[in-house]
Formats: C-alpha cells, sequence, structure tokens
C-alpha cells in the first residue's frame, strides 16, 4: 500500500469530525489532489457523503466487526490510486467495546493499526486555554496513537482562537486550522444522525462552501504533510465480508431503503454474484430473475403511507416470497411486519410476510455491536454460524408476533441480549444490521 493518509478525530461526539472531514476533503479536492475517503465504524450517512465530495466510493473500516484481513483488505481498496485516504472517526478517539484491546472498534484502533497520524478536532465553543489540557490528555493517553495536530471548531473570535491556540501550540502540538462557529456550515439531522446526502437541498454549493472555508480557515500544507504512509499486513484482495446470499440479488435502493454497506455489495460481486435494484417507493416488484430479495435499512417511517400504498411491490414481495427467500434488515424489517406505526401514531399496513408490528411513535435507542448466532439456515449464513453487526434504531417492537426466531444475540462482550427477528417460511428478518462474519464461528 502506497497511498498516504491520516485520521480526523475528536474527543467526543458532536465535535465537528464530519464537517472538517468534507471541508477537508472538498478543498483537496479543489486543489486537484487525488483524496479518497474512509469512515471508522457502522455509519451509513456520513460515507455517503464523502463519495458524494470525492466521487468515490467510501468504505467503512470497524476493528471489531471486521478481522484483520477484511479492514486491511478494504483499506488498501480505499486508497488504491488515491495521493491520499482521510479517514473520520466516530465517537470519541478512544471509545469503542469496553475490554477488547485492538478490537474495540475505536478510532485508536485503526490509528495504532495502520500507523496513521490523528488530526484532532476540539470544539472549543465553551472554553478557551483550558483547551491544552484536553489535547495534553489525549495525546499522551495511548504511545501507539500520535495525535499530529489539532483543528479548532467553533472558534468564537480572532482572539479566542489566539489564546486556544497560543495554549496548545505551547505543548509541541501544531494548530492546524480553526473554524469559526458559522451556522451555514452546519449539516441537516434527523433522528438517525444526518439527513442523508441525497437529501440534502444542495450538496455542490454546500461543498463549494465548505471547501472555501477550509482554504481560508485551515493549513492545508501543513494538514497533508503530517499524513503518513499506510502500515499494515499483507491485504487479501479475496478476503470476503459475507457470501452473497445468492446468484442473482434483489436489493431495495431509493429513499426508504439506504442503508446496505458498500463493502457487503462488493464482496458479493467479487464473489460473482448479480445485484438487480429495484424501488419499493416507485411501486416496483422484485425483479423475477433474482434468487433472493434483500429490504436494507433506512427510513421507512417516514414514507409508511407512501409504502403502504404500493400494491405492486406488496403483490409482487408476496409471490416472490412463495418460493424464494426474503430477508429485511431493521427498516426492511419493519416492512416485512404486519403494520408500521409513523412519528404522528397513525398505523399503517405492511406486507404481513411476518406477523411483528412496530412503532415509531413510541421510540427508544437501540444501539450497539451484536454477535448473532443464527438459528436456522438463511440469508445470512448456516444455522449455528454467527455474524458480527450492530443495532441502531429508535423503533419499537409494539407486537412480537408468533414467528420462530432469527437469531440469538450477543452484546460485544459475549453477553446473550435477547433472541430476535422472525422467520416463517422463506422469509427472515431482524433490526441486526451485518457487517462481516464472525471468523470464531
Amino acid at each position: 500500500m502506497t497511498a498516504r493518509g491520516l485520521i480526523v478525530a475528536a474527543p467526543h461526539s458532536g465535535a465537528g469530525k464530519t464537517t472538517v472531514t468534507l471541508a477537508l476533503l472538498a478543498a483537496l479536492t479543489r486543489r486537484g489532489v487525488t483524496v479518497r475517503a474512509a469512515k471508522a465504524g457502522p455509519d451509513y450517512i456520513d460515507p455517503a457523503f464523502h463519495a458524494a465530495i470525492t466521487a468515490s466510493p467510501s468504505v467503512n473500516l470497524d476493528s471489531w466487526a471486521m478481522p484483520p484481513a477484511l479492514l486491511d483488505a478494504l483499506a488498501a481498496q480505499a486508497a488504491e490510486g488515491a495521493g491520499l485516504l482521510v479517514v473520520e472517526g466516530v465517537m470519541g478517539l478512544f471509545d469503542g467495546a469496553a475490554g477488547v484491546h485492538g478490537g474495540s472498534g475505536s478510532t485508536a484502533d485503526l490509528a495504532a493499526h495502520f500507523a496513521l497520524p490523528v488530526v484532532l478536532v476540539v470544539d472549543v465553543s465553551r472554553q478557551a486555554q483550558s483547551a491544552a489540557a484536553l489535547v495534553r490528555g489525549f495525546a499522551a493517553h495511548d504511545a501507539a496513537v500520535r495525535v499530529a495536530g489539532v483543528i479548532l471548531n467553533r472558534v468564537g473570535s480572532e482572539r479566542h482562537r489566539a489564546f486556544v491556540a497560543e495554549a496548545i501550540t505551547a505543548l509541541g502540538v501544531p494548530v492546524l486550522g480553526a473554524l469559526p462557529r458559522v451556522a451555514e456550515l452546519a449539516l441537516p439531522e434527523r433522528h438517525l444522525g444526518l439527513v442523508q446526502a441525497t437529501e440534502h437541498g444542495n450538496l455542490a454549493t454546500f461543498s463549494e462552501r465548505l471547501g472555501a472555508s477550509a482554504e481560508r480557515h485551515f493549513d492545508l500544507d501543513a494538514i497533508a504533510a503530517c499524513a503518513a504512509p499506510f502500515k499494515s499486513g499483507a491485504p487479501g484482495r479475496e478476503a470476503l465480508a459475507l457470501p452473497p446470499p445468492g446468484q442473482r440479488i434483489a436489493l431495495a435502493r431509493d429513499g426508504a431503503f439506504s442503508f446496505v454497506y458498500p463493502h457487503l455489495i462488493d464482496s458479493w460481486r467479487r464473489a460473482g454474484a448479480e445485484i438487480l435494484n429495484f424501488s419499493p417507493l416507485a411501486d416496483e416488484s422484485p425483479p423475477e430473475e433474482a434468487d433472493i430479495c434483500w429490504l436494507p435499512g433506512g427510513y421507512p417511517e417516514l414514507h409508511a403511507e407512501t409504502l403502504a400504498a404500493a400494491k405492486k411491490f406488496f403483490g409482487g414481495l408476496r409471490r416472490f416470497a412463495k418460493t424464494r427467500p426474503v430477508h429485511g434488515e431493521c427498516g426492511g424489517y419493519m416492512v416485512l411486519g404486519e403494520s408500521l406505526e409513523d412519528a404522528e401514531g397513525r398505523r399503517h399496513a405492511m406486507t404481513g410476510l411476518l406477523g411483528h408490528a412496530t412503532s415509531f411513535a413510541r421510540r427508544k435507542l437501540h444501539l450497539g455491536y451484536r454477535r448473532a448466532r443464527l438459528l436456522s439456515d438463511g440469508a445470512l449464513g448456516r444455522a449455528g454460524k454467527a455474524v458480527r453487526g450492530h443495532e441502531f434504531h429508535y423503533a419499537t417492537l409494539v407486537c412480537a408476533g408468533g414467528d420462530e426466531p432469527f437469531a440469538e444475540l450477543a452484546d460485544h462482550a459475549g453477553k446473550v441480549v435477547e433472541k430476535t427477528g422472525g422467520r416463517r417460511g422463506r422469509v427472515t428478518g431482524a433490526f441486526f444490521h451485518a457487517i462481516a462474519a464472525d471468523q470464531g464461528a
């Protein structure tokens, strides 16, 4: 691997990692640099913004869910042909699964594994010189993680910037930029995080604004200079996250079904599978030539009325399920149930291929890494096999239904959480999002 790279991280969520990452990508692209991006941990939304700005796919890199060979292969693919690879971190720099050294899913794991320098984004909106104490702690916390510089975010004034920068520079840590507190640089959000890139009102204009701001407020030459060559094991280009669930996979892809990891699609194609996209929101049925149908996660709760009226989709999916497997992840699982209650409490009939009912009006956050042990043969593998992934949803089950459970879930530490999901005939589904096969099972 010959590309150079760096990691954009922060002390905590909400510090501005995504804004800084996008600004950096936009500014370097404007300069003619062949820049690529990746995202630490499980996330569907940030990589779509990366891809929109760089015009190249952005992959997820997850040290908890992915074996080292897959991690190295994905990094190699992301960096191929790039002058610089920028990896956006997740949560705080050292946040991850507790007690799993080197495989916690933290941004720090990636920094140590690939020997990449960290550019730390510090939100200084409620502090001045005290930010130096925070930077000192992060820089000294782990000898395997090198903080190469700091970008200040939400700076109130030039005087404010000078106070903070002087205190941090005195530590021997360079300040590589300072973004002012400007509302125009904020990205719109909804319950699962940022509004998706495809829904942004004018992403091209916003990207230009971010790039211009980075050129004005960042030392781009210094940031590029602190990037380092990757250090990793020999990448196994044939490494597959999951075997393809079929030879011809009907994949729902539209505004309601958009949460599918690029590395899964890529691994299926590398194994010889064909992906056949269709749109339930456009009232399209799964293609007849497909031998399995996959309904990924997304935002069906925002489109429940349209989906409930999609008679051709409902009828086509029901016919498909009589002879071929259908699998739903999270939002897809919700649509496989009897009904979906939207945020206003309105109940919408769904496909009824499984017996559960879900509600977005009765919200509760479910979040965390999960190891799923499959209870029967299906789209994710054979009975008894394990798959690593995660849950991230606010919807709740208001009726569990009477279907057989799909999988037994354990948390990152191996503690069994519950038996989850449903299985009826050839139809399976769960809130669980798959990332990669568990190498220990």
